[in-house]
């Protein structure tokens, strides 16, 4: 019971430093509300006002069906360029997308020969490059299949018909996966950075050494920190899901929150518990910075939030399943987009809390050698 007691305790002494902090706390407010609702709203991998250049050597009524398919709001409206200025445009970088029809187009189709159309496209704008090239594709097919139904030529059928559906997010809305996914990063981000500067903070303030002649022993230390920034991590987390995901951004969350808040709040001790061992191999906040941020942004892009991670190279699947965030990750979208059951995400909890574990056991020995050295 006295052990309980001195970690409620030392919280609420942990919470008061926290919340005297106010470079800290607006940093948390901005973290979860202003960064999330720029970042959702403003950045996309849709289409969006691509500019797009058409040189129409065939001036026909199918070329023009064509221009006149690529419409706002996924493409700016078309501009007639020469083919003598395509090259000095295309340099320029004035068009993400050059579409070339040859003479004689409308005239080869009718005939059945398949004609081609050229395609020319800018990629270092990637995402639209990638992304825009399918619908320049699609516009063009279903351009000339009107084209010909129109006519009474029926066009050569596929022997195979595709047909996509999308689950989730049915209508492929970048911003419902980007706020959660910037969400679930900046769990990560506030955990590890939280704890690791309150140790040190303590450190530099010469206030290590009150710990030292208290009557509490280095776990009730550790795990009051833990205790009282996960906290604060995770009234801002379900602020943020409710206030800014669901009712500023419109996103509609499949799964149930206070499941969710469970996992993060696992995910939250292990990640902690990092962050105190990344302090403790240091001695100042710089320090703590430049060890703490590279190892943020490795786990932010590799955990499987930007991409799968079944696509990465094997030996590196293997390293980042020492890593908290990549099951946290998992558990995050299968709960939140696809409202998984315990039976199913079970397996990263189960991870979570062995990983939280491990590190910890860590963080306390790491922690018992700093104490000694500033006793020395």
């Amino acid at each position: 019971m006295r052990a309980l007691s001195n970690i409620y305790n030392l919280g609420f002494k942990e919470l008061a430093s926290v919340l005297g902090d106010k470079a800290m706390m607006v940093f948390i407010v901005w973290a979860f509300t202003g960064a999330i609702y720029l970042i959702a709203s403003g950045a996309s991998t849709e289409m969006h006002n691509a500019a797009v250049g058409f040189v129409d050597a065939d001036r026909s009524q199918l070329s023009s069906r064509i221009r006149d398919g690529l419409r706002p709001p996924s493409f700016a409206a078309p501009k007639t360029l020469d083919f003598a200025d395509l090259d000095r445009e295309l340099d320029a970088a004035n068009y993400t997308f050059v579409i070339v029809v040859p003479p004689r187009f409308e005239q080869d189709v009718l005939a059945g020969r398949h004609p081609s159309l050229q395609l020319i496209v800018d990629a270092t704008a990637m995402t639209q490059a990638g992304v825009g090239t399918g619908y320049v594709a699609e516009i063009v097919n279903r351009e000339v299949d009107r084209f010909l139904d129109v006519r009474g030529v029926t066009a050569a059928q596929a022997p195979v018909a595709f047909t996509v559906r999308a689950f989730f997010n049915p209508n492929l809305e970048d911003k419902r996966h980007v706020a959660i996914m910037e969400i679930v990063n900046n769990v990560a981000l506030l955990s590890i950075i939280l704890v690791g500067a309150a140790i040190v903070r303590e450190r530099e303030h010469g206030t290590i050494e009150h710990l030292l002649v208290m009557p509490v022993n280095v776990s009730e230390i550790v795990l009051a920190k833990i205790w009282a920034n996960g906290v604060m991590v995770l009234i801002a987390v379900f602020l943020s899901l409710t206030l800014i995901a669901q009712g500023a951004l419109g996103i509609k969350i499949n799964g149930s929150i206070r499941f969710y808040l469970i996992g993060a709040g696992i995910f939250i001790f292990a990640a902690m518990a990092l962050g105190v061992m990344l302090a403790t191999l240091t001695s100042s906040m710089p320090q703590f910075a430049l060890l703490a941020f590279p190892t943020i942004i490795v786990m932010e892009v590799l955990s499987g939030g930007m991409t799968p991670i079944e696509s990465m190279p094997g030996y590196l699947q293997v390293i980042m399943s020492a890593a908290p965030s990549t099951h946290y990750v998992k558990f995050s979208q299968s709960v939140l987009f696809r409202d998984a059951p315990l039976s199913v995400v079970w397996p990263q909890l189960a991870w979570m809390a062995g990983l939280g574990v491990v590190y910890t056991a860590i963080a306390l020995g790491r922690f018992r050698v700093m104490l000694a050295q500033a006793n020395n």
